[in-house]
């Protein structure tokens, strides 16, 4: 794929679309998974609209799984990143002089200077896809240029709209939100699985728990805050057991943190979990703790669909997913106590937001991949 690209023979049928990103498959995390989602949405619209995708930072080789007759991926990762970048921008103008679609979707804010370069003076329409905190502050003027001069912008959620548009003096009604997707499919309920409850100990615990990256620029996940809340919560329940999965720096400050308050017993760190066995971990819970900021959190959804109720910050993304606080807890991020009250109120299990049920069937009518691909069908 990046060598040689001979794109009158690789694009038989007329690109009605072109996106761009700077990475889907070679690392997992929430955007790389809401990009997958929309893929998956994209192939089931109507008419079969076909795409090509060329993706920065990813080999050549690792998105064949992917290929589709609605999806052809091309990668140019590289030991040079200037020469990846470089033979991306030669591949993607020849895309766009042979194929003129119908529009081009950028898939990051870094990128979005280079798709406004090829875009205009071809006349070709573009969309810039934003998440999160890479458009909360003030962008730079090449990059704010390249933004508002886009015909679309794309968000996740009203929180990342309105906190990208405050920064960088943008029209909020310009901006439309495609929000993350859950596959209710694959995020099922089920048992707590016994090899888990005996590898992390957790027979007869009540677990709390959150995944979350611990990097130490990443301390907004609020892992600190849950457990500080501990030993409170612990008065209440004290089989209680903290479950963190992830992995980064800033584990042995969380568990010099919970040993200085005498729960390290409480907290078990998981290190890191693959995607395909996040949903037996997701099964061990009895609520889902992250008093975070988040653009979104793919997270909660997935708890939600695993019947799992669930605990965020209140002043973030994920007001949509928890709908303003009917499906779930949302507390002030930093405050260990409201953290530790709106726990033991999910362990007492008399709220409505307890019903395992009842949240899945809510997460999925609202945001299941059949909702996903009706708003995608909307904007495009």
């Amino acid at each position: 794929m990046g060598e040689n690209l001979n794109l009158t023979h690789k694009f038989p049928q007329k690109t009605n679309h072109v996106f761009v990103f700077l990475e889907i498959f070679v690392h997992e995390g929430g955007i790389q998974s809401y990009v997958k989602d929309i893929f998956r949405a994209y192939q089931r619209l109507s008419p079969g609209y076909k795409a090509e995708v060329f993706v920065l930072r990813d080999s050549p080789n690792i998105s064949n799984l992917w290929e589709s007759e609605n999806l052809k991926f091309y990668g140019f990762q590289n030991n040079s990143p200037q020469f990846g970048r470089l033979k991306m921008t030669a591949a993607l103008l020849k895309c766009l002089l042979l194929q003129r679609p119908q529009h081009v979707f950028c898939g990051h804010i870094l990128l979005a200077k280079l798709i406004q370069t090829l875009c205009q003076p071809l006349g070709i329409p573009y969309t810039v896809l934003t998440y999160g905190k890479e458009v909360w502050e003030p962008l730079n003027s090449k990059e704010r240029h390249a933004l508002t001069s886009a015909s679309g912008i794309w968000t996740i959620s009203r929180y990342s709209r309105d906190r990208s548009c405050a920064a960088n003096f943008i029209d909020t009604n310009i901006v439309k939100i495609l929000p993350c997707a859950i596959d209710g499919d694959k995020f099922t309920p089920g048992e707590k699985p016994a090899d888990l409850i005996a590898k992390y100990g957790l027979n007869d615990a009540r677990v709390l728990m959150t995944v979350a990256r611990l990097w130490s620029g990443d301390i907004y996940k609020g892992v600190d805050v849950t457990i500080r809340a501990l030993p409170q919560i612990l008065e209440m329940f004290p089989e209680v057991k903290y479950l963190v999965i992830g992995r980064g720096d800033d584990q042995p400050r969380l568990a010099q943190l919970a040993q200085d308050l005498g729960v390290s017993d409480r907290v078990i760190f998981a290190g890191f979990v693959p995607t395909e066995e996040l949903i037996a971990h997701y099964r061990l819970a009895d609520a889902y703790i992250m008093p975070s900021q988040e653009g979104f959190g793919i997270v909660y959804l997935e708890a939600m669909a695993c019947g799992v109720p669930v605990l965020s910050g209140d002043d973030d993304g994920s007001a949509d997913p928890l709908q303003d606080g009917q499906l779930g807890w949302r507390v002030a991020h930093r405050d260990p106590n409201a953290v530790a009250t709106a726990c033991i109120e999910i362990l007492t299990g008399h709220d409505q937001r307890c019903d395992g049920d009842w949240l899945r069937q809510q997460a999925i009518a609202l945001f299941g991949m059949d909702a996903l691909q009706k708003r995608l069908q909307e904007l495009i």
